[in-house]
């Protein structure tokens, strides 16, 4: 209340929702300058994971930023801009160990968000995509062991700040862990090495209980 917020629940895997909530802080705040799209799950397995565990997923961590820009996209245009902030992950970039679903719905999120700066970047839409590797939140706790905490654990304090300081520039990645630019160098410059290098990770982590 000390900042004018405007606290809404909002089940981000149903686009009415989503919708709902655009159209009420529109209403009772104001005009939405920069939409921060957050929400994610996990589900540990492959393709063995049951259908409905895998529409879940995407629609949390894929079709909820697809949601947002629906409704958003067309009001931000008729001011003559905005800036959307979609939270994909490391995994978007690089990969899962022990996750099919999230490898996969986390590679969707960033090139929903590459599209989305392209095609609306001249008429005004700002797009970056967060893609840390292990943040210390609730979704992660007890998971210090875990592949995706192999550069360290961050807390969410400095991954906030690389989200301003981002912002503040209009560049595309917000990258908190610097290690992951050097493993995109890798990948991108000897796929068959890369995919080798993260075989032996998959036999040392093994799966992700989520």
């Amino acid at each position: 209340a000390g900042i004018g917020g405007l606290a809404i629940a909002v089940n981000v895997g149903v686009e009415a929702e989503i919708k709902a909530m655009i159209e009420r802080v529109e209403a009772e705040v104001g005009p939405i300058a920069l939409f921060c799209s957050n929400a994610g799950i996990s589900v540990a397995g492959g393709v063995d994971v049951p259908n409905d565990d895998w529409q879940r997923i995407w629609d949390i961590n894929v079709m909820s930023h697809v949601w947002a820009a629906r409704h958003l996209v067309p009001l931000m245009t008729a001011r003559g801009g905005g800036y959307l902030l979609n939270t994909a992950s490391a995994a978007g970039l690089l990969n899962q160990i022990g996750s099919a679903p999230y490898g996969v719905t986390k590679h969707a999120a960033v090139g929903l968000a590459e599209w989305l700066a392209l095609t609306y970047g001249d008429q005004g839409i700002k797009v970056s995509v967060l893609c840390p590797q292990a943040v210390r939140t609730e979704m992660t706790r007890g998971h210090e062991d875990h592949v995706a905490a192999i550069d360290g654990m961050m807390e969410p304090e400095p991954v906030a700040e690389a989200c301003v300081q981002t912002i503040r520039a209009e560049s595309f990645l917000v990258l908190p862990h610097p290690e992951v630019l050097g493993y995109m160098r890798k990948k991108t410059e000897n796929y068959d090495r890369w995919i080798g290098g993260m075989r032996k990770l998959n036999r040392r982590f093994g799966g992700f209980e989520s």
